[in-house]
């Protein structure tokens, strides 16, 4: 049966400026960082959960054509891709001011939510991240969904 999630794919597109990003200014490390001719294999880990990769992948042949590349490269710009990760952390106030300090810019700043305190940012490609506080859950309000809406 599966066991766990070993690795996960970011589309990023340029894997030099990834790293810049995910490891200079968020603190991940390099995984691995292999040429394997017709790509490279780039993976970064979190120092508190090394054996949980994340592959920095570039669109691009063998995996798809030019044509759906073109298609990924104006989804992950226009930021329509989705939540790519949520990351853990023990104070999200802290880490925000430690982030935000390196030159990150966020989307949304720490708010006490439901299932703890989170704040959002996009890295350099559109890539939507989670900095997330867990807490246990607790009863979701009107006045959570009217904020989750943009309502509140």
């Amino acid at each position: 049966m599966l066991t766990q999630i070993a690795i996960h794919a970011v589309t990023v597109l340029d894997q030099d400026e990834a790293l810049d990003f995910y490891v200079g200014k968020l603190g991940f490390e390099v995984g691995d960082d292999v040429d394997m001719g017709f790509m490279r294999w780039l993976t970064i880990t979190l120092p508190a959960d090394p054996e949980r990769h994340i592959l920095l992948e570039v669109p691009g042949p063998p995996a798809q054509d030019e044509q759906t590349v073109a298609q990924l490269r104006e989804l992950l710009t226009k930021g329509a891709l989705g939540v790519a990760a949520i990351i853990n952390t023990d104070d999200c106030r802290a880490t925000y001011d430690t982030l935000r300090s390196r030159g990150v810019t966020f989307t949304e700043e720490p708010t006490q939510q439901p299932y703890g305190i989170d704040c959002a940012l996009r890295d350099p490609f559109g890539n939507h991240l989670r900095i997330t506080q867990p807490t246990p859950m607790q009863e979701i309000t009107e006045e959570d969904i009217q904020r989750w809406r943009g309502e509140g």
